[in-house]
């Protein structure tokens, strides 16, 4: 009778052991990110202290930006990465919208995987490629079809006035639909995750009531869904603010604000971008390692807002994104 039971707590303290080893080294691993995370942002806190220093809140509401001169004012980059943004989200939304309905409501069963699998790779494209794409197709169709005839009748509108130096294509106008179109796949993908989880019964419920298909969705699942496709839009905005190489080889790259859509732009990524391997000073490096860091600041802050709204409603249904 002894030895049976000490051979089972031998196999009890070895099942421990493991157990115990494997949490201890996933739970190192997920504290690795947590810590890595700290490090980036006091990393950029730290190296960011003489621009900080120099300038202070005079750094956020500055609009010069000469390295000759050493000064450094960020208002320009933050003004077309916000106005780039919410462009994009402007164009961006019906579309995504549109198609998670289609593929969660409407579309036959057998062309939702498909379709639904075509738009998340255009999330894997590199955006190096949809910046090329941008160059080479988008920008002569933006300046021949939308630019030139909407300058040509609404020209005395602040927002379609031609700029002294004409229309070119590289405007914050094309930055906003470049970045439209690679935020679309994560804008659709987790707004059409959140429609799935609209309980069956809501649909049902309206349908015995006489709603037809397109009252069915209106009535019955976007707004029990709203949170979360209010979520997939912040993540969209947050992908939107932190994206660099396509906007930055579309946008135009100019350090000035301007009213109009057709006037080349800046964003605070592709400042960076541009202007960190000819950084002469280290008021300029410093600088623009704070624009990183206040870049790094509101992409997190929006995504963990973002994430909080999906969450809200997926926890619901026991799903999570």
């Amino acid at each position: 009778m002894d030895r049976p039971k000490l051979s089972f707590f031998r196999i009890s303290r070895s099942k421990l052991s493991g157990d115990f080893i494997f949490k201890a080294v996933v739970g190192l691993f997920a504290f690795g990110i947590i810590v890595l995370a700290f490090l980036l942002f006091g990393e950029l806190f730290i190296e960011s202290s003489l621009s900080r220093n120099t300038f202070g809140i005079g750094f956020l509401t500055g609009s010069t930006w000469d390295p000759v001169k050493e000064v450094f004012g960020a208002l320009p980059f933050i003004f077309g990465t916000l106005v780039s943004s919410l462009l994009a989200l402007l164009i961006a939304i019906p579309f995504s919208l549109g198609i998670a309905i289609f593929l969660s409501e409407l579309a036959p069963w057998k062309l939702r995987a498909p379709l639904s699998f075509i738009i998340e790779l255009l999330a894997a494209v590199p955006s190096v490629i949809i910046g090329l794409w941008g160059i080479f197709i988008l920008i002569p169709f933006v300046r021949d079809y939308i630019e030139t005839p909407l300058s040509t009748r609404l020209g005395f509108l602040p927002l379609f006035y031609v700029p002294d130096y004409g229309i070119t294509g590289y405007s914050m106008l094309t930055g906003g639909i470049i970045l439209a179109i690679m935020i679309i796949p994560i804008t659709s993908s987790v707004s059409r995750e959140v429609i799935m989880t609209v309980p069956t019964q809501q649909r049902e419920a309206a349908l015995a009531l006489g709603a037809t298909g397109w009252e069915t969705t209106r009535i019955a699942v976007i707004p029990y869904a709203r949170s979360g496709i209010f979520g997939a839009v912040m993540l969209g905005f947050g992908r939107a603010i932190g994206e660099t190489m396509a906007v930055t080889m579309v946008i135009g790259n100019s350090h000035k604000i301007s009213k109009s859509l057709f006037a080349s732009s800046d964003t605070m990524a592709s400042v960076i971008a541009n202007d960190f391997g000819g950084a002469t000073s280290k008021l300029q490096i410093s600088s623009l390692i704070e624009i990183g860091f206040l870049l790094l600041a509101i992409s997190v802050i929006i995504n963990i807002a973002a994430r909080i709204f999906v969450w809200k409603l997926l926890k619901v249904e026991g799903a999570t994104v």
